[in-house]
C-alpha cells in the first residue's frame, strides 16, 4: 500500500476528522487508479483513504485505525441506522440512512424508501464498497430490494426486486408517491421535513403560496395544519402533476386549490402585478450555484426572489425562505433576506431558523455538510 506524506499544515484539520485531502495538498505521486487504498501520514496523523483520480478531493478519508473491510463497513451502517430510530418511531418509513461522510461514508449517500433501499455513489473510488454496504442494509431493514445510481450510469437493482410504480410512503403521518426511477434528487427532498412541519404549525386558517412546490410537501404539510387555501407553482409539469396525485393520495381534493406549471420568477412578477396578497408565501428553490464563482450570481438571485415575494405577503404574513446552495452561508443568507427586505420596503423579524433535517447530520468537524438554510420571518411594514 503506498503511504503518502501530507504537509504538516493539515495536521489539526485531519485530526479533528475531516475527511477530504485536496488534489494541490498532496505531494507528486505516480498515477493510481481510482479506488485505490492509501494511507496518509501527516506528522502524528494517519488514516487509511480511497484515491481519487480526478476532480479536486484527491483522498476521501474513511478510518484512523485499520484498512476498511466489510465489518467496518457494516459497523458504520448500524450506527447510521441506530441513529436515525427517532424518524422510524414517528410515523416516516423514507429517510436518508446514510449521509455520506457524516456516516463515515465520503461519497455514498442511502435513502430508504419503506422497504426499498437507494446508494447513489458520488465519485468512482467508493464504487467498488457497494457490494459490501447492499450486504450491510440487507442485515438491519427487512428490505424487498435494493436499487444502486452510480456516478455515471443507469440506475439498477443490485439486489431483490425492483419497487412498484405505485411505491407509496410515509413522513410524520403524510402519504407521498414516490417514483424513485422518474423523481428529482432519488424520489423525494427528505432535508425539509422538520421544517415543513415547522411551518405547517403556523399555516392554520391561512392563504399559501408555495413556490418550487415539487411534489407539494410544504403544501400537503399545510393542509393538514387546516390551511384554508394552497396555491402551488413548479416549472415542472411532472411535479406538478405528482403534487396534485399526492392531495388526493391524503384525502384532499386538489380542484379546491390552485396548481400552475410556470416559472417562479415570472408567477411572482405576475402576481405582484395583479395585487395578489397571501398570508404565507414559501420559496424552496433548486441550488442557484454549483461552484464558488458563481456564489455572486447566486446571491444577487435570490435577492431577487426574495424581493418579489416579500411583495405578495399580507403585513403581518410570513415568508418561508430556503436555500440549498452549499456556497452561500447561512450569514450570507441573512444578509441576502436583509437586503431583498431593504429593496421591497419591509421589515423582517426572523421567528425561525434552521437547516437541514436529523437525517442529514452536520459533523462539527465538516461544516460543510450543511447546506440547507431555511429561514421564517414575519413580514412588517417599515415604520
Amino acid at each position: 500500500m503506498i503511504t503518502l506524506e501530507l504537509p504538516l499544515a493539515l495536521q489539526s484539520r485531519l485530526s479533528q476528522g475531516h475527511p477530504w485531502v485536496y488534489r494541490n495538498q498532496v505531494p507528486a505521486t505516480s498515477d493510481l487508479a481510482s479506488g485505490t487504498w492509501v494511507q496518509v501520514r501527516c506528522g502524528r496523523f494517519a488514516a487509511f483513504g480511497l484515491w481519487e483520480a480526478h476532480g479536486a478531493i484527491a483522498i476521501r478519508l474513511f478510518s484512523r485505525r485499520a484498512l476498511p473491510d466489510a465489518d467496518w463497513v457494516a459497523d458504520r451502517v448500524a450506527e447510521a441506522w441506530d441513529l436515525r430510530s427517532p424518524l422510524r418511531a414517528g410515523a416516516t418509513s423514507a429517510y436518508r440512512w446514510i449521509y455520506g461522510e457524516s456516516d463515515g461514508l465520503p461519497g455514498i449517500v442511502v435513502d430508504l424508501y419503506g422497504e426499498f433501499a437507494l446508494i447513489r455513489t458520488y465519485v468512482e473510488s467508493v464504487e467498488s464498497l457497494v457490494p459490501e454496504v447492499a450486504e450491510a442494509l440487507h442485515a438491519h431493514a427487512t428490505l424487498q430490494g435494493i436499487l444502486w445510481q452510480p456516478r455515471e450510469g443507469v440506475l439498477g437493482p443490485v439486489w431483490g426486486r425492483l419497487p412498484p410504480p405505485d411505491l407509496t410512503v410515509e413522513e410524520h403521518g403524510i402519504l407521498f408517491h414516490a417514483d424513485l426511477f422518474a423523481g428529482q434528487k432519488t424520489g423525494l427532498y427528505f432535508d425539509q421535513r422538520e421544517n415543513r412541519l415547522t411551518l405547517a404549525s403556523r399555516c392554520g386558517d391561512q392563504t399559501v403560496l408555495d413556490c418550487f412546490c415539487y411534489v407539494g410537501g410544504f403544501s400537503l404539510y399545510a393542509l393538514r395544519a387546516g390551511a384554508r387555501s394552497i396555491t402551488a407553482c413548479d416549472s415542472s409539469a411532472a411535479a406538478v402533476e405528482a403534487a396534485q396525485h399526492n392531495l388526493l393520495l391524503n384525502g384532499f381534493d386538489p380542484s379546491l386549490h390552485t396548481f400552475l406549471v410556470q416559472d417562479c420568477f415570472d408567477l411572482l412578477e405576475q402576481f405582484s402585478a395583479e395585487g395578489r396578497r397571501f398570508d404565507v408565501v414559501i420559496l424552496d428553490p433548486p441550488s442557484f450555484a454549483r461552484d464558488r464563482p458563481s456564489r455572486h450570481a447566486a446571491e444577487r438571485a435570490y435577492v431577487r426572489l426574495n424581493r418579489l415575494a416579500l411583495g405578495l405577503v399580507r403585513p403581518g404574513g410570513l415568508l418561508a425562505s430556503s436555500s440549498c446552495t452549499s456556497q452561500v452561508s447561512p450569514q450570507a443568507f441573512h444578509q441576502v433576506l436583509a437586503e431583498a427586505a431593504r429593496q421591497a420596503g419591509r421589515r423582517l423579524l426572523i421567528m425561525h431558523d434552521a437547516g437541514q433535517a436529523v437525517d442529514h447530520p452536520v459533523p462539527a468537524h465538516f461544516p460543510e455538510a450543511r447546506y440547507l438554510k431555511f429561514v421564517v420571518s414575519r413580514v412588517l411594514p417599515v415604520p
